[in-house]
């Protein structure tokens, strides 16, 4: 297309509450966000470079402006001295960064520490706990800095056993974490939860864990968007990838309004990765629909039959985990599982199972009207823990993904880590996430969403009945 002929904006496409990136060929182009409660909180968006307009050379190519995405240009500038050109199919942080719970803890994947040195053994998940400690470190500094507007609430993550038999679970786990890890977890009764922290119903107790903390997650994307840009990196909306193709060495990313060369390419675009965007992702990853729900603000008597005297991460021991939040203007966010396909995301079943789950645990708030409802695709990989890596050392593509759902902390970390390899440095080669790509299903792909139509009805039993 000429030049001339090129839209500086294009127009804005509605929100696509189907979309699945399992079926669809992308995530679309220049899509408006989902109607999430930090989208309709957060003020308006930042300013960003508007699309490509034109053919363009750069050194670094970001795909996806999400938490990795930004934190990866972010990182490749302020330690590195690189400008990243930020590539966003649709509106700035469209995808996860903007459809989550807005909690931070102490992990990278959906893996707890017993599960990890089952894996590695204790030196390798030793090493692995010094990483994530890292990783909240590097969060707690950016959050706490000028450049980050996103009213963090710190107070620790509480791990709410939602059945009696699950309290000798988290007491072996906690006892592992302080005498292992040397971490200071701690368990609490009923009795205490109650008087102290909510009255959460379900609970028969909880594990707290010191490192912990709610945040803004509309506001911290659009922070990152700020902080990135005013380090020098471009951020270039309503840009998807719609071919890639390698010439001496050079990447050529086609876009609608231009051509992209790039020396390398990063990729971050977690749960909403096209399947046809590169090889080296293809199959890597079983995107998981949640979805989530915000309250009105809860009345004066709510508040005291809810009991909330925190504003930190709570999280049940469900298989198909409840995550959820009292937030700082009186609303109560939870979200959980969702459809299994696209196409079912709308289903009014789902909404239900999810107020049941409210309801379960604060009998107060059954029937509360709802302002907010989404879903959103996690990006879980095959065995439950992310990867940043370069699948391949004789060519400069580099990936960072597979959080599993736990990526608001994690996720800075890893554009860190991930501009450390952009830029030609070696990360710890004994760390599994570093050292091998993202396993694969391969030719299983098209039957991995009939394991979940078995599973889920089985993690029901397990996790209410059995």
């Amino acid at each position: 297309m000429p030049d001339k002929l090129r839209p500086r904006h294009w127009p804005k496409a509605s929100y696509d509450p189907k979309y699945d990136p399992m079926v669809d060929a992308g995530p679309g182009h220049n899509r408006d966000h989902a109607p999430t409660y930090w989208i309709g909180t957060a003020g308006n968006p930042p300013e960003d470079d508007g699309p490509v307009s034109g053919d363009i050379d750069a050194d670094v190519v970001v795909i996806g402006s999400g938490y990795t995405g930004l934190s990866t240009a972010i990182h490749l500038a302020k330690e590195h001295g690189i400008k990243a050109t930020v590539l966003e199919a649709n509106t700035v942080s469209w995808g996860c960064s903007t459809r989550n719970g807005g909690q931070a803890q102490i992990s990278s994947g959906r893996l707890k520490r017993s599960q990890w040195i089952q894996r590695w053994g204790v030196d390798i998940a030793k090493k692995m706990h010094a990483e994530v400690c890292e990783a909240f470190e590097l969060f707690n500094d950016l959050i706490g800095s000028d450049d980050v507007d996103c009213d963090p609430q710190p107070g620790g993550h509480f791990y709410l056993a939602h059945r009696a038999k699950v309290m000798p679970v988290l007491e072996k786990e906690s006892q592992l974490l302080n005498d292992t890890f040397g971490y200071g977890s701690r368990v609490i009764g009923r009795e205490e939860l109650h008087e102290n922290h909510l009255r959460d119903q379900e609970a028969h107790g909880a594990m707290w864990e010191p490192d912990g903390t709610c945040i803004h997650a509309g506001k911290l994307a659009f922070s990152y968007v700020r902080l990135a840009r005013k380090l020098g990196a471009a951020v270039h909306t309503a840009s998807p990838v719609m071919g890639w193709r390698v010439k001496d060495g050079v990447h050529h990313l086609t876009t609608p309004g231009g051509t992209v060369r790039a020396k390398a390419v990063a990729l971050a675009t977690a749960g909403y990765t096209p399947p046809g965007l590169n090889y080296r992702t293809k199959h890597r990853l079983m995107p998981i629909l949640s979805n989530s729900i915000v309250t009105r603000p809860l009345t004066d008597d709510e508040k005291a039959e809810c009991g909330f005297q925190t504003h930190s991460p709570l999280t049940d021991t469900r298989t198909l985990r409840h995550y959820y939040r009292y937030l700082p203007d009186g609303r109560v966010q939870i979200g959980s599982r969702s459809a299994i396909t696209g196409r079912d995301a709308e289903n009014p079943k789902h909404l239900a199972l999810l107020r049941k789950g409210l309801h379960r645990k604060f009998p107060a708030l059954t029937d509360i009207d709802l302002d907010y409802s989404w879903w959103g695709w996690v990006d879980v990989s095959h065995d439950m823990m992310p990867r940043i890596y370069q699948p391949d050392p004789d060519r400069t593509v580099f990936y960072a993904m597979g959080y599993g759902g736990n990526g608001v902390m994690y996720s800075a970390q890893a554009g860190k880590r991930l501009a450390q390899l952009v830029a030609g440095k070696k990360l710890d080669p004994e760390l599994p996430i570093f050292n091998s790509a993202l396993p694969s299903h391969g030719i299983l792909t098209p039957f991995r969403r009939l394991g979940q139509r078995v599973m889920y009805p089985y993690y029901y039993l397990k996790d209410e009945i059995l």
